[in-house]
């Protein structure tokens, strides 16, 4: 930051995508987990049916964020990201109140779409923008931040479902949304925004997604996706089939979410000594190495707990190899625009995984074959990772100018 006003508009920018972020993972997908056996047992809905509904937005939000990223590098993060949590309010307020399933479907395909602008790749796309070269330490701490999203939101709309019912609590949620979330990105992000929207930019993004480098990297990342999101709803059934008691297996579960912590705070220091490829490929390599160990060894359980933590270390670790890059290899500039079409597969990975795990288990015969699977595929993305290679795509000047206009631009301006 170049003078003191834009640093204090910057940090209240970091600070309300802090609490915008953690709400919008607390309100729009950790709160399902917990009301979902409430909602089946009210409405007499079948808990695949309920399921179904989540995974369908789930799936939009994955697709939106294609079109996401291409209003948000035209108009900026404020737009898209006001908009997102004002939709999100609205769309759990229909999930909430819902009379029919179809009405309960439609409601969770507008949360699928809010998400796509109040998740982390808007997030990402504004602190990359804003801060430079100082966006490892900003993406860091968002991350550290809403990492807790599960930690506060769980308990929290576990004692509103208990005290007022699913549909009185998802409209509670839905408030934090409309008067906590939205006002905060409404009032923060008004930095200056730099974007070009010309013929030739649309041809070098065009460049950027065909090439090979770009190809093998989406690809990658949607491999490790699927391995990831998979093992970790898979986790406990995993553990219970090794002989571990229900309770252990919560608490390995748990502890490997604190391992996601440990690793994301590691990153800084991963990001200083390995390229974007070799970062990339070093995490997805212990993600696989940690799942095949929990498919081949069954305890005892200080063995388990430590490669739970290991595990979660190479998740915390993705969501920040996946947050820098796009604009490690093409820079800052056209980061929005081509950050949403790499993250479009790997949301749709996300989406079909607990059905895509629950498929393999059922080929394979079991949890600990499924999660062999899991590791090759795991592996599978370190290695295409590892040979990308470098970009001969476009990248230029363009983002260093465009940071540099940023830093000296009013924070007040559009």
């Amino acid at each position: 930051m170049v003078d003191s006003p834009r640093a204090v508009a910057a940090t209240r920018m970091l600070v309300a995508l802090c609490v915008s972020v953690t709400i919008s993972y607390g309100v729009l997908y950790y709160a399902f987990t917990v009301l979902a056996p409430a909602i089946s047992a009210d409405t007499g809905w079948s808990a695949t049916a309920v399921t179904a509904a989540f995974s369908a937005g789930s799936l939009a939000g994955a697709v939106a964020g294609i079109a996401a990223g291409r209003v948000l590098q035209r108009r900026g993060p404020r737009l898209v990201m006001t908009a997102g949590s004002l939709l999100g309010a609205g769309a759990v307020a229909v999930v909430a109140l819902a009379p029919t399933y179809p009405v309960f479907v439609v409601g969770w395909l507008l949360v699928g779409l809010a998400s796509a602008g109040t998740f982390y790749p808007p997030a990402f796309a504004a602190l990359t923008h804003w801060y430079g070269a100082g966006r490892v330490r900003a993406i860091t701490t968002l991350t550290l931040v809403a990492g807790f999203a599960s930690t506060i939101f769980a308990p929290l709309t576990a004692a509103l479902g208990e005290w007022f019912g699913w549909r009185e609590a998802y409209l509670i949620l839905a408030a934090l949304l409309l008067v906590v979330a939205a006002p905060a990105q409404a009032l923060t992000l008004r930095l200056s925004w730099h974007h070009d929207a010309g013929t030739s930019h649309r041809r070098a993004d065009r460049d950027v997604l065909t090439s090979r480098t770009f190809l093998l990297i989406a690809v990658s990342g949607t491999l490790a996706s699927l391995a990831m999101y998979a093992s970790l709803v898979n986790l406990v059934p995993l553990l219970l089939h090794h002989g571990v008691n229900l309770q252990l297996a919560a608490w390995v579960l748990g502890l490997s979410g604190a391992g996601q912590v440990a690793g994301r705070l590691a990153y800084p220091a991963l990001d200083r000594l390995l390229s974007p490829n070799a970062r990339s490929a070093a995490v997805m390599g212990v993600m696989g190495v940690t799942l095949a160990a929990l498919a081949l060894v069954p305890g005892p359980a200080p063995v388990l707990v430590l490669v739970a933590v290991l595990g979660g270390a190479a998740r915390g670790l993705f969501t920040l190899v996946g947050a820098t890059l796009v604009s490690d290899h093409w820079g800052a500039h056209r980061y929005a625009a081509i950050n949403g079409v790499y993250h479009a597969p790997k949301g749709v990975a996300a989406a079909l995984a607990p059905a895509f795990g629950a498929g393999v288990a059922a080929i394979t015969g079991g949890y600990p074959a499924m999660f062999g699977v899991l590791a090759a595929l795991a592996l599978a993305g370190a290695a295409l990772a590892a040979v990308a290679g470098d970009p001969t795509g476009v990248r230029g000047n363009a983002g260093a100018e465009a940071i540099a206009a940023a830093a000296s631009a009013s924070p007040s301006q559009r």
